[in-house]
């Protein structure tokens, strides 16, 4: 049974810098990947960033040079570190975890920028 908590949401104004983490049940090492996607009102869900197990990282074009991936292997934790907010990155995060052939998901945090 795998539960995934994330937290670090909140308002921020635009160019600002938020901390998301997402805690594990266990080790993260058990999951082939994990990463964070973002669900904005009226658009699909779509991948932000992501590391696997081998620690290759994989971000969203719209993202990249601003978000930062990392985990903390000790603490069972995944960080997505944003920077340079800008208001289209207001949509709810969630954390995903890749453990073939499942996927997990946390209950998501809201991110929202102003203008």
């Amino acid at each position: 049974q795998v539960q995934l908590v994330e937290s670090g949401g909140g308002l921020v104004q635009a160019g600002g810098s938020l901390r998301l983490s997402c805690v594990a049940s266990g080790t993260i090492f058990r999951f082939n990947a994990m990463g964070w996607y973002r669900q904005a009102p009226g658009k699909q869900r779509e991948l932000v960033a992501r590391i696997t197990r081998g620690a290759d990282t994989n971000y969203a074009d719209s993202v990249k040079g601003r978000f930062t991936i990392s985990r903390d292997n000790a603490k069972n934790t995944v960080i997505l570190q944003m920077n340079s907010l800008k208001p289209f990155d207001t949509a709810v995060y969630y954390c995903n975890a890749y453990d073939a052939p499942f996927n997990y998901w946390g209950q998501g945090t809201q991110v929202t920028v102003s203008s």
